[in-house]
């Protein structure tokens, strides 16, 4: 049998403040290796998928500069204009 414990966020931080300092660190960087992985994974998935725009639009994200990345980026953002192709 799986038993799932509901917590708050207040009680969450109210436990890991009770637990020794050493663990707090540990707990912390658990967390914020997590985090990074998941944004690393989310950088990932958005350079893929400007990559895929791009080609499909026959532009190449690696030859770009950096203010034609800027400049297509705020192309797709703002949809009251086109993406300069």
């Amino acid at each position: 049998m799986e038993l799932t414990l509901k917590l708050t966020t207040e009680q969450i931080i109210d436990f890991i403040q009770q637990i020794p300092p050493e663990e707090k660190v540990a707990v912390l960087t658990t967390l914020a290796e997590q985090a990074h992985a998941e944004h690393d994974q989310q950088i990932k998935y958005g350079e893929a998928k400007v990559r895929k725009i791009c080609a499909a639009r026959e532009l190449d994200w690696d030859a770009m500069t950096e203010e034609e990345r800027i400049d297509f980026i705020d192309d797709l953002v703002h949809e009251d204009r086109e993406c300069n192709q």
